[in-house]
């Protein structure tokens, strides 16, 4: 018998399809792929691609034993392998300090894997995280391009580099925006993120960033503006909430900046969070003036979605990601393949493309009558979205429910945030036998929410649904 190729990073076979090529090659749940090919791969990109070919040679550790598997298939057609992450090699984390990271703003006592702060652009490439590129380097720039591994989601925060240097506590912050001027320059789809702390870059800082946008990197794709996230938790005595004037000023800033880019790229460019209307208390800009919502996935343009949903005026959901722990709680699936593949990776299903989680596919109904009077749990931020489509039904048998989140405090009212001690709250005040509806949007693959509940601890039976528009229409018509 050879040397033991047991490599602790090897990738996990948590699941194997029936009667798919792995499966009938003789790969078990519980294997550990140490090689593809010959190589060893180090992230489920490297693996899809791998496997795509038709003939796949596998070097597999079982129970201290070395196997080797020849599979034959189409190319391109599924493996049938579902894997246990989707980075191989050590998620490369992140070497900031910014003092509105939400990760230091988290409680004690929560899912270790909740805590990582990556900064790794595979993650920025699978899942749509936010990279600062502090830790990017030639061989990934490399790789990107030879791999097309497109798009990128980009932090910028500031493009000046002392202010960005600040903000990131971290000296290579100043340069590190030059790994963006180098992926436009290789037409690598990028979209850009601003986050936004009172009194830090906004006002003349924020205009002057977008003026460097303007300058830098006209070609970007898009720039979402985004304000500071701020829980109970957090210790920074610099980071505050945005006064509702600051909020006013922040979307009368992106409007007069989307005039300037249409005027000389043909583009609006940048966009603010539905957030920042809330805050100011304004009007949702019209949906056509999201240009097709390209960053509907932080936060822009979500209002309008959902509301067209709602009406029908969409024919396919948009249903949000998890957002801020899509990569811990997602499967390792990546829709992002689009470059690579066309095949959706077998074991994934389509909702992991979307990080929606299985519970969505089909409402857990439970006891309560069809006919029972219904509420729509929801976060703070949801609640003025969800009202005004549920009044339009003039129906009296339905009601918004606002869930305070009280476990992270601050000015946390995003409905993926949820959690089960504040919905276990919510709904020990509410009357028993009514049908109430959660989005999958705020649990995990394992029916769990951020604080470890269950949807079966709950105290009254709840319906999960999709979130989006048109799952809620369907389950409030009873056609779910």
């Amino acid at each position: 018998m050879s040397a033991t190729l047991h490599r602790s990073l090897a990738p996990l076979v948590v699941s194997v399809a029936p009667g798919s090529p792995a499966a009938l090659a003789g790969v078990v749940e519980g294997d550990e792929i140490v090689r593809v090919n010959g190589d060893e791969p180090r992230d489920i990109i490297e693996w899809q691609m791998a496997t795509d070919e038709a003939e796949v040679e596998l070097d597999v550790l079982r129970g201290g034993l070395d196997l080797s598997m020849s599979i034959e298939k189409p190319e391109g057609a599924p493996l049938g392998i579902e894997v246990s992450s989707a980075v191989f090699d050590r998620v490369r984390t992140c070497d900031n300090h910014c003092e509105f990271c939400f990760i230091y703003q988290l409680p004690k006592g929560m899912r270790r894997s909740l805590y990582l702060k990556d900064d790794d652009y595979r993650l920025s490439f699978l899942y749509g995280n936010f990279t600062t590129l502090t830790r990017f380097t030639e061989a990934d720039l490399e790789r990107v391009v030879t791999e097309r591994l497109s798009p990128l989601h980009v932090s910028i925060h500031a493009t000046d580099p002392d202010v960005r240097s600040h903000m990131l506590k971290n000296p290579r912050g100043a340069m590190s925006l030059r790994w963006l001027r180098a992926l436009l320059d290789h037409d690598i789809v990028v979209r850009g993120q601003v986050v936004v702390c009172p009194g830090v870059n906004d006002g003349a800082i924020f205009d002057d960033t977008m003026a460097g946008v303007l300058d830098q990197y006209p070609e970007l794709d898009s720039v979402a503006v985004v304000p500071l996230g701020i829980s109970k938790f957090n210790g920074e005595d610099a980071m505050r909430l945005h006064t509702r004037a600051e909020a006013a000023a922040m979307v009368d800033a992106v409007t007069d900046w989307q005039d300037v880019f249409s005027a000389t790229l043909g583009r609006r460019m940048v966009y603010a969070a539905d957030e920042y209307y809330l805050m100011a208390g304004r009007p949702f800009p019209d949906a056509e003036r999201y240009d097709g919502f390209p960053m509907h996935e932080d936060g822009i343009g979500m209002a309008r979605t959902f509301e067209r949903e709602f009406h029908g005026h969409a024919v396919e959901a948009t249903g949000p990601q998890r957002g801020f722990f899509a990569a811990v709680d997602a499967p390792p699936n990546p829709a992002a393949y689009t470059g690579l593949r066309t095949a959706v990776p077998c074991g994934s299903g389509d909702d992991a493309a979307t990080g929606g989680t299985t519970a969505a596919a089909t409402a857990v109904s439970l006891s309560p009558r069809r006919t029972a009077p219904i509420g729509v749990l929801t976060g703070p931020l949801g609640a003025p979205v969800i009202q005004p489509l549920v009044d339009a039904l003039g129906r009296d048998d339905v009601r918004v429910i606002t869930v305070t989140n009280e476990f992270f405090g601050g000015n946390t009212g995003v409905t993926g945030l949820m959690t089960g001690d504040d919905l276990t709250r919510t709904l020990a005040d509410q009357p028993d036998g009514h049908r109430y509806l959660i989005p999958d949007v705020c649990l995990s693959d394992d029916g769990r929410f951020l604080d470890g509940v269950t949807v079966s601890e709950l105290p009254r039976p709840v319906e999960v649904i999709a979130t989006d528009g048109i799952a809620l229409r369907a389950a409030l018509e009873g056609t779910s």
